[in-house]
């Protein structure tokens, strides 16, 4: 499973502007908005829900943000990149840059763990995370993913 086969060009949002956890969240709920016809209250509903449960900011300036959404077709999965950082209440206490949005169909567990899996495992290699986080914009950020995935 890779990402490339859920993440479209449009769901990458290479500058967050957000402050806070709330602020990211709502914000890269946006483009799955307008792709997938969700709504847009429900979704950060369901995120800021899980987040009470325990902080997805995973440490390492990594967030994964994610929730099961009732009625949702197919799985949808986006990108986001803060410059400054945000306190997303990581389990290392530091600011997080980069974030990738996951919601998942109810019923869907099996392939809503793979997905976070491959994530929390790619993201691991430091070299990576330092391109996605020097990349220009949203298509080279694309490249860097495809790169990575290709090598995984």
């Amino acid at each position: 499973m890779k990402m490339l086969d859920f993440l479209k060009k449009d769901a990458i949002l290479s500058d967050l502007q957000a402050q806070d956890k709330k602020g990211v969240i709502e914000e890269l709920v946006m483009p799955l908005v307008k792709t997938a016809g969700v709504k847009y209250e429900e979704l950060v509903k369901i995120l800021m829900e899980r987040e009470r449960l325990g902080s997805t900011g995973i440490g390492g300036g990594i967030g994964i943000p994610h929730g099961k959404l009732k009625g949702l077709k197919s799985l949808m999965l986006n990108f986001g990149r803060s410059r400054k950082g945000v306190d997303f209440e990581s389990i290392d206490g530091r600011p997080t840059h980069i974030f990738f949005l996951l919601i998942t169909p109810e019923n869907s567990i099996d392939i809503h763990l793979k997905l976070l899996a491959h994530i929390s495992r790619i993201l691991k290699n430091d070299l990576f995370k330092e391109r996605l986080l020097k990349a220009e914009n949203c298509e080279d950020i694309l490249n860097i993913i495809r790169q990575e995935e290709a090598e995984a």
